[in-house]
């Protein structure tokens, strides 16, 4: 087994502080919402029209990747623009953490190498297609990397719960804000990683975790989020794929505020990882109507949690051109989050009307592409 040269990184070769996004979609009916598995047939038919737009581990599901951009708005754009040429080739676009009918006998594994070896060591983990939005933020050096790194850490549960967004899964409510969360705790190396003394010891740790998981590289860690130094970028994992662009720009912009006031800030104290995975699943459970824990283990609202990073990041979100999308935030935490909007429409109408409203809502990318 090769080594990973994980040491090699491109920490510093883009702008400081720079951002990149990648969106996992489902491909569905246009017209009812059911999932559909043409990830072959989509990316055939755009060919080289519109690049960053590849095939993901089920063949019912695609990934849309951001250039590095230097601001939300940029970002967003530029996943409108993937999101339309998509369902310009008339299939649907479904944007949730979990499709909430599909059913594992309806999904397939795309025909990739790396995704036929996923299965075969994951086997049925990975029956269930979960589709994530991964926010990357450009470090100048390593040792800014493992210091966000750490910080991000401590932030990831407050991160889930704002993003979940899958209560539903296999036609039924969970009970969960975040089955996707749930459902990829089934997947080795998917949970949230120790804190790191220093670059050296990710590469260490890497390079140990590769040998043992038959692995190529770090790559192959599903983690919740994960130094990337082959980009040169911290890279943020752990929340839900969204329906609406506008849910979308502001987590991306939340994001990239915490990470941006993560390196500016005094490093942070090391929360056991017992709490830390406690505070997860508090997240996925109960998504914006969760009590979190801090690391004495006292419980804390979301909102008063919420409120303090906002206050934290409001100078960064000046720097970083994302005051508006940032202002976004109100609205998704007041709806319930994404989950909470799902469940409302299902009540009221029934998952046929629920997987209507995900569709014509994830195809709802003009306001964007002309702002």
């Amino acid at each position: 087994m090769a080594t990973t040269k994980t040491a090699e990184h491109a920490f510093g070769t883009q702008p400081v502080f720079s951002l990149g996004s990648e969106e996992e979609l489902f491909l569905v009916d246009a017209v009812t919402g059911r999932m559909v598995n043409s990830s072959a047939a989509v990316t055939e038919r755009l060919g080289s029209a519109m690049a960053g737009i590849e095939r993901e581990l089920h063949a019912g599901m695609i990934e849309f990747i951001s250039d590095v951009c230097s601001s939300t708005r940029e970002v967003i754009e530029q996943l409108a623009r993937r999101r339309a040429a998509t369902v310009g080739t008339g299939v649907g676009l479904l944007g949730s953490g979990t499709h909430p009918t599909a059913t594992e006998d309806e999904t397939e594994i795309s025909d990739k190498e790396r995704y036929e070896r996923i299965h075969h060591l994951l086997g049925d983990a990975v029956a269930t297609p979960v589709a994530g939005l991964h926010v990357h933020v450009g470090m100048p050096d390593p040792e800014t990397a493992i210091k966000v790194f750490n910080a991000m850490r401590l932030r990831l549960p407050l991160l889930q719960a704002l993003a979940a967004n899958s209560p539903f899964r296999h036609g039924r409510d969970t009970g969960l804000a975040s089955a996707r969360d749930v459902t990829i705790r089934g997947w080795p190396r998917s949970g949230v990683p120790r804190a790191m003394r220093d670059f050296q010891d990710f590469c260490a740790t890497a390079e140990l975790l590769t040998r043992a998981a038959g692995v190529e590289d770090y790559t192959w860690f599903w983690w919740k989020l994960r130094p990337h130094p082959k980009l040169g970028t911290v890279e943020i994992r752990a929340l839900d794929a969204q329906s609406s662009l506008l849910d979308t720009a502001a987590l991306v912009a939340f994001t990239h505020c915490l990470a941006r006031a993560a390196a500016e800030d005094e490093a942070v104290k090391e929360m056991p990882s017992e709490l830390l995975e406690e505070g997860m699943f508090r997240a996925a459970r109960f998504g914006v109507g969760a009590q979190l824990p801090d690391a004495a283990g006292e419980l804390h609202p979301f909102d008063d949690l919420l409120a303090e990073a906002l206050d934290h990041v409001q100078p960064y979100a000046r720097e970083l051109g994302c005051e508006d999308e940032l202002a976004l935030i109100p609205a998704l935490v007041a709806a319930g989050g994404g989950a909470g909007r799902q469940r409302e429409t299902y009540e009221l109408a029934g998952i046929d009307s629920l997987l209507r409203a995900l569709t014509e809502t994830t195809a709802q990318t003009s306001r964007i592409t002309q702002s």
